[in-house]
């Protein structure tokens, strides 16, 4: 299953990650890979919208997502470069409409996404507009899809501290992305799906981290209608999947899960008997298979 992916991390990408020499419990010496984090500056034409901290890699899906999903970049907005500098850890977007967010960018809503995870009051308003396509989720595919993930190489499993977000169709898992902050993974992929003219209305988004409020109104203002994750739920978060029609699938593990919003695009189609569970000893993103 994972060589269909159309993006997926790399673990030996050398500027993802390094290794750092430390003690154990028993004070023996040993190498542990850490997870690369750097500060990234956003320009949105002339203005300077934000620093991100990263990881680092696809800086260019990483800004354009961060607009789309701030409401800053407009379905017909025309995106005229995208510049990065390395050594300036810059990022300049350019567009040929005229900008100018001064207003916007003073009134911001702290979310509970880790790494300060912002988004602006206006998005609310939005949010209330949209209409999230029908589409359906078979059970069949959500338990293909956890497997496929959960053993798909990633920098967690080689490190750690990090979120992993993965855009899905059907039981195929297409774009997997990686950072330290969970928002910052919703932003690349928002970012891949409009710079590739990616239609929502059939996509499945699934999370590593927490169904919180910040997660619902992404992937709603992304107009994706199902969201899962193998973790847990806020009551904020289930409250607006429900306002939203959004389906809200949290702690999807083995054969296990849990639906808090929208069920009714639910197709059981696969008796759980037949799913082999998940051990209880498996991490987070799930045990690398057996070779």
């Amino acid at each position: 299953m994972t060589e269909d992916y159309i993006l997926k991390p790399d673990p030996n990408d050398p500027r993802l990650s390094s290794s750092v020499e430390g003690i154990d419990q028993n004070g023996h010496p040993v190498d542990t890979k850490v997870v690369s984090e750097k500060a990234l500056t956003l320009f949105l034409n002339a203005q300077e919208v934000v620093t991100m901290m990263t990881i680092g890699d696809h800086p260019d899906l990483l800004a354009v997502g961060y607009l789309k999903n701030q409401n800053m970049l407009q379905d017909d907005d025309v995106i005229t470069g995208i510049d990065y500098d390395d050594d300036l850890e810059v990022v300049v977007v350019r567009t040929e409409r005229e900008t100018n967010y001064e207003e916007k960018l003073k009134k911001k809503v702290r979310t509970s996404g880790c790494a300060q995870g912002t988004v602006f009051g206006d998005v609310m308003d939005s949010f209330e507009d949209i209409q999230l396509p029908r589409a359906e989720l078979r059970t069949s595919w959500l338990y293909e899809l956890t497997r496929a993930i959960n053993t798909t190489p990633s920098l967690y499993l080689e490190a750690g501290a990090i979120h992993g977000c993965v855009l899905c169709q059907g039981h195929r898992p297409l774009v997997y992305m990686e950072d330290v902050g969970r928002h910052n993974a919703v932003d690349k992929i928002a970012g891949w799906m409009t710079l590739n003219s990616i239609s929502p209305d059939d996509k499945i988004f699934y999370t590593t981290g927490r169904l919180t409020s910040e997660m619902v109104i992404k992937t709603v203002m992304m107009g994706i209608p199902i969201l899962v994750s193998r973790s847990g739920f806020t009551a904020w978060g289930v409250d607006l999947a429900r306002q939203a029609g959004l389906t809200l699938i949290g702690r999807a593990r083995g054969k296990r899960f849990v639906a808090l919003s929208g069920a009714d695009r639910i197709v059981f189609d696969t008796d759980p008997a037949s799913v082999e569970d998940e051990p209880k000893r498996a991490s987070r993103k799930g045990s690398i298979a057996a070779e």
